[in-house]
């Protein structure tokens, strides 16, 4: 492993110095390889998916700089589907077909990866989904190298219940209004009733994308939290309805040791420029902190803040994601020697590529990953302290064991080649 970290370190310095020191390799007649990058630059979800068009942008200026692929140089192709769902499907398509795109890096919301899943697998192309989500899906044409439940949700609420995050006996679990929260929390409210949390117990929210006037639920939150249980906020609040949110729970006097909230999609990027008093104490669960102490974390924020030239940008959890899937697209396109879509896809699974805490991730036969989960607390420079994290790397689940729909099906497209078998009755769904 530290001879892997060592490669990772010395691979992200030596891409550095020699985009520092203006080379360009030169490249062969052949046409570049183009890479689809489909990221919302405006609407609400473009507070964090901006920085992913970004990251992306990078890697590929680094792996031009090592010589191409293939001997061929990438060329990133960017559209902004403007967080508009619809359009994800649309600007896909256009990747897809107008642009003939290798493969594709995008999406951040379950409903914006749920709206262009027809159209990867009418056109046979490639996305790779970098966000965690609610699981419940494995598609051919999908690598999730986000977190699935079991890698971020049920361990965060593992950890609340624990002596050290508090013990927690009442929960409230808030949510943007779209299948990622609703799906989630449907695990959740599961898994926490089979520990034997009582329903009356649990109190469940629904805000649309974009709410801003958080007053009324943070009142019902707060007096919800008064009942004599220690209380845990889950939050899957999406977007730029977190600034608010967190704001009005200063403003009422919510605090972490009163009712700790611990949020599965606020990061570094969503924290960078606001006030974080608010949030002191407040808890985070991903697979990466910024934080994390690695040599090859190290390297990537160094490259990261001289790619950005400022020193207050911020690294996250989803651009990790992206950087172990675009590592992984790499070596299975030079495994291969093609970026013919069918081979690549079959090339995929037992592909390995270091993460950026220390380990490293592989793509399983379900199209998912290994990781490690982290719970952090947030600090005042906006940045996390880690209190908790798994010993080793956790597997990704395409289906929940906490639902009865779910536990009987497994996913894999190397031996079964279906993403819903049936293990009960063995068939493909």
């Amino acid at each position: 492993m530290s001879f892997t970290r060592r490669g990772v370190l010395g691979a992200a310095l030596g891409g550095a110095t020699v985009l520092a020191s203006g080379y360009r390799p030169a490249f062969a007649q052949a046409a570049p390889i183009k890479v689809g990058i489909l990221h919302s630059l405006s609407g609400t979800m473009a507070i964090s998916e901006t920085t992913l068009k970004d990251v992306m942008l990078m890697l590929i200026e680094q792996q031009n700089a090592k010589g191409g692929l293939l001997g061929r140089k990438l060329e990133a192709v960017v559209v902004d589907p403007a967080s508009n769902w619809p359009l994800f499907a649309e600007k896909a398509r256009e990747l897809i077909s107008k642009e003939k795109v290798s493969s594709v890096f995008g999406c951040w919301t379950s409903v914006s990866r749920k709206s262009v899943l027809p159209v990867f697998k009418e056109l046979n192309n490639i996305l790779f989904y970098p966000v965690q989500y609610e699981g419940e899906e494995s598609e051919r044409n999908v690598f999730y190298t986000g977190a699935a439940p079991n890698q971020q949700a049920i361990p965060a609420v593992d950890y609340l219940m624990s002596k050290d995050g508090g013990e927690a006996k009442r929960w409230v679990l808030a949510g943007t209004d779209y299948v990622y929260p609703r799906t989630t929390n449907k695990i959740l409210e599961a898994y926490l009733i089979s520990k034997g949390v009582a329903p009356a117990d649990i109190m469940i929210n629904y805000t649309p994308f974009g709410h801003s006037d958080w007053q009324t639920i943070v009142s019902d939150i707060k007096k919800f939290g008064s009942a004599g249980k220690k209380t845990a906020v889950v939050s899957t609040i999406n977007g730029d309805a977190n600034v608010p949110f967190y704001k009005e729970l200063g403003n009422q006097g919510i605090k972490a040791t009163d009712i700790p909230v611990v949020a599965f999609s606020v990061g570094e990027e969503e924290l960078a420029g606001i006030d974080t008093k608010p949030l002191l104490g407040h808890l985070a669960a991903w697979n990466y902190f910024q934080s994390v102490k690695d040599p090859a974390n190290e390297a990537f924020i160094k490259a990261w803040k001289a790619y950005k030239k400022s020193d207050k940008a911020v690294t996250n959890d989803p651009m990790e994601a992206h950087v172990i899937g675009f590592n992984m697209w790499v070596k299975a396109v030079e495994k291969v020697g093609t970026v013919d879509i069918d081979k690549v896809i079959d090339a995929l699974p037992g592909i390995t590529a270091p993460n950026l805490t220390g380990g490293v991730s592989t793509m399983l036969p379900n199209h998912h990953i290994t990781k490690p989960v982290l719970i952090g607390e947030v600090r005042a420079d906006g940045q996390f302290d880690v209190v908790w994290q798994t010993k080793g790397l956790v597997a990704g689940d395409a289906w929940t064991d906490h639902l009865p729909g779910s536990k009987d099906l497994e996913a894999d497209w190397v031996t079964l080649k279906c993403g819903n078998y049936n293990t009960v009755l063995k068939k493909c769904g």
